[in-house]
């Protein structure tokens, strides 16, 4: 049989405010109640039998039971931890007292700030988890092939003679343009140095004609026979070509004379779009250029697209712009029309 024990005012308080130190009470309690109706039986049974002691001995009375109730309850109450002091807490305002409430059937739960932080603990971790995934998922890329011809086009572009003669044009390995090549790789021979045209002839990295390769390749001053499958010759031919159909080049015709070919920029009308202005510059013995140089995003592509379709005889207007396009964004692989353009080709994955 347990007690009902009664809380008073200040009991109450430690209640509220003391969750863990109370519990520990509360087992305290729990274990005098048991001791406490223990030792009744016990009592009760010595009392329903007559007293055997030794003659000539008199035996004790034993504290009365009330007595001996409250004593173990002060002794539970001097063992129980004492809580800290909090200067100026006092009964919740609005709490109503509780009266004469079995401590036996009242389960405190969990402190709500343990639960809390066990909450938010296991929150930051979804959040980090996730965010990994994020960071760490592959987007789109270029094809693997990219990479190469990038490494290629480093070691082709260290070739001085890749300029133009005479102007000087160096667009193709430039620091910011030599995309350029590797993009015409990408959409002529899917960056495949074995790459041959039975139908046109061209041949390499970047496909053109052997004998024209060869003619071009007389003036790079190579120290060793041209090769159109070599990916370095086949590079080192492309640059000088496309620095050629931009900024022209000056020949030696057959009776010796200079011959001045002009080039893309030699026309006011490609000034105007590349630069914004019509302007050219034309020096004695030199092919004409644009007055201004060509640093515009829509200028560069502009000339790229014109570029492709003299690099390529009987290119599309439509093949010139994905090169355009794949120039702008060669930076951008994950750019929607970069990866519509990818999908036309022949093996985008390559």
């Amino acid at each position: 049989m347990s007690e009902v024990i009664t809380t008073d005012e200040e009991f109450e308080n430690f209640i509220g405010d003391n969750d863990g130190w109370f519990s520990d009470l509360e087992l305290k309690v729990l274990d005098l109640e048991k001791e406490i109706s223990e030792w009744r039986e016990s009592r009760t049974r010595e009392l329903d039998e007559p007293a055997r002691t030794p003659a000539g001995r008199t035996r004790l009375r034993p504290a009365s039971g009330q007595d001996r109730t409250q004593a173990l309850i002060d002794r539970g109450r001097r063992t129980a931890r004492q809580p800290r002091s909090r200067p100026g807490r006092g009964r919740r305002p609005g709490r109503p007292p509780r009266s004469r409430r079995s401590l036996r059937s009242r389960r405190r739960p969990r402190s709500r700030r343990g639960r809390t932080i066990l909450i938010g603990s296991a929150a930051g971790a979804v959040v980090l988890v996730i965010g990994a995934m994020i960071v760490l998922r592959k987007g789109p890329s270029w094809p693997p092939s990219v990479a190469t011809v990038q490494s290629e086009i480093t070691v082709a572009c260290q070739n001085p003679d890749v300029v133009s003669e005479p102007s000087q044009v160096n667009f193709a390995c430039g620091k910011d343009t030599s995309q350029v090549l590797w993009v015409f790789s990408l959409l002529t021979s899917g960056n495949n140095p074995g790459y041959a045209d039975a139908k046109t002839g061209r041949k390499g990295l970047e496909p053109i004609t052997p004998v024209q390769g060869g003619e071009i390749a007389w003036s790079l001053n190579l120290h060793h026979p041209y090769n159109p499958v070599n990916p370095i010759d086949s590079l080192e031919v492309a640059a000088r070509a496309i620095n050629n159909i931009i900024g022209g080049a000056t020949l030696t015709g057959t009776n010796g004379n200079p011959a001045v070919q002009p080039g893309l920029e030699s026309k006011p009308e490609n000034c105007a779009r590349y630069t914004g202005s019509p302007a050219i510059v034309s020096p004695a013995g030199f092919p004409s250029r644009c007055a201004s140089p060509v640093i515009s995003q829509e200028g560069q592509a502009a000339l790229v697209a014109d570029v492709y379709q003299q690099w390529m005889p009987g290119a599309t207007a439509v093949a010139a712009q994905n090169a355009s396009v794949l120039f702008q964004n060669a930076g951008s692989p994950g750019n929607p029309q970069v990866q519509a353009i990818l999908k036309t080709l022949p093996d985008p994955g390559r």
